[in-house]
């Protein structure tokens, strides 16, 4: 008798834990069209948060730049190192380099930077933001008459997508510069075979598919850690927002690559 006595009580708790999970989702959509409004909104760059733009997008970008780009490179040549040796022990010398493009610059690439810039900029930002909400910021904000998702929540998403696409960029220039050297060493002998080669590996649909998850991915990176942050009230516990956001954010990035994949491979 017992469990079918409690069978309304378990499929009542598991509509509960549906709708706030979908209330999630569609906070996080809600505040994503907040922050594009307001960045295509000429009112949000007055003095105020002009400065506040420039700071957080020079502190969250410079300091992890240097850091991403020797970690980046340093992972790099080891894994051309085994991609031509490999090759060149099975005789495919010719596609090592076209090997590298895709599995450095293609895949591996754009999702470290996002993981990086999600650990060292965007998690913190979001902390950040719940701890300023908490101690009454967002008050002091609104009585000094600033909107604080245009003065405070703005630059964060700004700076983390700018972050994660500085990262992505330099770690992907960096790869393919070493990759030439690695193969043809100081010379311009082998440029032309080389930009060929990389060339017939970015062509326009993949070059599309890799422009969309890199922007897709710093959105996700730089939106959902706010969100969180947001989306916690004095009935919420913050540990369990807090991992309930980091569990959507490696499931969006997740989804993202699993789609690129998709749209490159198939």
């Amino acid at each position: 008798m017992t469990p079918t006595l409690s069978r309304p009580g378990a499929l009542g708790e598991l509509g509960r834990s549906l709708v706030r999970w979908l209330a999630g989702w569609w906070r996080l959509i809600h505040l994503g069209a907040q922050m594009l409004v307001l960045a295509l909104s000429p009112s949000t760059y007055g003095r105020a948060n002009r400065a506040a733009l420039a700071r957080n997008v020079y502190l969250d970008t410079a300091p992890s730049l240097m850091w991403f780009a020797v970690l980046s490179a340093l992972i790099s040549l080891v894994l051309i190192r085994i991609v031509v040796v490999t090759a060149a022990s099975y005789g495919l010398t010719q596609y090592a380099l076209e090997m590298v493009v895709r599995v450095l610059v293609l895949e591996l690439i754009p999702l470290t930077a996002a993981v990086f810039a999600a650990v060292r900029v965007t998690l913190p930002n979001g902390t950040e933001i719940a701890e300023l909400r908490a101690r009454g910021g967002f008050e002091d904000l609104h009585a000094r008459g600033l909107d604080p998702l245009a003065h405070e929540v703005l630059p964060r998403v700004v700076s983390g997508m700018f972050c994660v696409l500085m990262l992505a960029a330099v770690a992907g220039v960096l790869t393919l510069v070493l990759a030439y050297l690695h193969v043809y060493g100081f010379t311009a002998e082998g440029l032309a075979t080389y930009t060929r080669q990389v060339g017939r590996v970015f062509n326009a649909p993949v070059t599309m598919i890799f422009a969309l998850k890199t922007f897709f991915l710093a959105l996700a990176v730089a939106l959902i850690p706010v969100a969180t942050a947001l989306d916690i009230t004095p009935r919420r516990a913050r540990r369990s927002a807090e991992l309930q956001g980091l569990i959507r954010l490696f499931l969006v990035i997740l989804l993202i690559e699993a789609a690129s994949l998709v749209g490159n491979y198939y």
